[in-house]
């Protein structure tokens, strides 16, 4: 008896103990034609996120509290009231190509991506010197975006646990453990990533033991059956929202959208549609970064709709358009569209990307300035200002963003993943991007 239980508990703990070696099949949605943190060529996307942080690093990380950790730079200081930064960096940093990081090639990273600040070396310091000051500077620093890459010829190189073994645009990347990475050797030899996968394709490749890691769409993630895997969803970070294209035209215009904005039916959407999946959005940021998303509508209310659609004489018919590559987008928008014909509205859905509003998806990064200010830029809103950063500054800018009529929330989701159980000790960061650098495949894997 006591020596079945022994080998019991060393078995747990070999199914426990870390192991070096193995590929990692991963497969994306997203078909990335350019490597570059700072592209802005390329859309934001959870998959980007996560492959960039996979060669690169940012000079900070912000935990999901909201406070800065060391990385690149190991300590930082502002003056001047806020408007001028210096960061320390790491002593014994290498770059993928051998040489050594300085502040030189930092400073040129982040003043790459970020052609308005005022950017400069200073010994083994980067400094930032900006024309006012920026409380969210440091969770801007530690944007995938800012992660530093030294530029030269038509692959950046970085300093992250892996580097590029082979690349074809838009279709395949290979990565390798960096044998000198700084923070120690990966457990994992090598990751292959496969892009341009749809969702079911991505899980066909799961269940016949093709891959390793894939993305879920959020309505997909209760359904997962399969007794070899693991599931994990982030926090709500995706922002599922109706954009117009233009913006308010005439107090006809005013009453139509504010119609259609009460006739959407956001609990039996997310009941049928999405699969209980994600929280209904009445705000742009959700609760759990916010703190008072609660506090905006998320019901229908077809008689106020009523009221407002027959202040206008004659109603337009508005075309919404939809991504097509997304498998529930179209059946997401013909659902608003008969929302919207029970306030009396007219709506026709197309994919064609000049409708006078857009059902899209906007991954949210992880401070909600940042987030806000992401969001208005999709809609070509202002930036949103604050003094002070104050929860009451967010809210009056949250609010001034949804009182433009320029978008409708509609749905905060998670990034959702699946796994099989022999990747071991993999995570998600706050910004929904997966974590490998500790990742290591159980026994029996490639």
């Amino acid at each position: 008896m006591v020596a079945g239980l022994a080998a019991a508990e060393l078995s747990a703990l070999a199914e426990t103990r870390p192991e070096y070696g193995g590929t990692l099949r991963v497969t994306t949605s997203a078909a990335a034609t350019s490597l570059d943190p700072a592209d802005s060529t390329q859309p934001d996307s959870f998959a980007r996120r996560s492959i960039s942080l996979l060669m690169f690093e940012t000079l900070v990380t912000i935990d999901g509290n909201g406070r800065p950790h060391a990385s690149l730079a190991t300590a930082w200081r502002s003056s001047s009231g806020g408007q001028r930064w210096q960061l320390h960096l790491r002593h014994g940093v290498t770059l993928h190509d051998g040489t050594a990081l300085t502040a030189e090639i930092a400073a040129a990273s982040v003043r790459d991506a970020n052609p308005t600040w005022n950017v400069s070396a200073d010994a083994d310091s980067v400094v930032i010197a900006l024309e006012s000051a920026d409380p969210s500077l440091l969770a801007e620093l530690a944007l995938p975006r800012n992660a530093i890459a030294k530029r030269s010829g038509d692959r950046p190189v970085g300093t992250g646990p892996f580097h590029i073994v082979d690349w074809t645009p838009g279709k395949k990347l290979t990565l390798a453990a960096e044998e000198g990475y700084w923070g120690g050797r990966p457990f994992l030899d090598s990751v292959e990533i496969e892009m341009g996968k749809s969702y079911r394709e991505q899980m066909m490749a799961l269940e016949l033991g093709k891959a390793d890691l894939v993305e879920l769409a959020p309505e997909q993630a209760h359904r997962i059956s399969l007794q070899e895997t693991d599931v994990l969803r982030s926090a709500p970070l995706e922002l599922l929202v109706l954009v117009f294209t233009r913006e308010v035209a005439s107090l006809d215009d005013q009453a139509l959208r504010e119609a259609l904005a009460l006739s959407v039916e956001r609990s039996s959407i997310r009941s049928v549609l999405l699969q209980g999946a994600g929280q209904p959005a009445g705000g742009i940021l959700p609760n759990w970064l916010s703190g008072y998303e609660f506090v905006f509508s998320t019901d229908a209310d077809l008689q106020r709709a009523h009221q407002a659609r027959e202040q206008v004489r004659t109603i337009p018919r508005w075309t919404i358009g939809y991504d097509s590559g997304d498998p529930v987008a179209r059946l997401l928008a013909e659902r608003i569209a008969l929302n919207a014909k029970d306030a009396g509205l007219s709506l026709q859905v197309t994919s064609a990307a000049s409708a006078d509003l857009q059902l899209v998806r906007i991954p949210l990064p992880a401070d909600p300035w940042i987030a806000l200010a992401a969001v208005s830029a999709r809609a070509g809103l202002p930036p949103a200002k604050g003094s002070a950063h104050s929860v009451e500054d967010l809210y009056a800018a949250e609010q001034s963003a949804l009182a433009s009529q320029r978008i409708i929330p509609l749905f905060h989701l998670p990034a959702s993943y699946a796994a099989s159980t022999a990747l071991k000790n993999w995570s998600l960061r706050p910004d929904g991007s997966w974590n490998l650098a500790d990742a290591w495949l159980g026994s029996g894997k490639p």
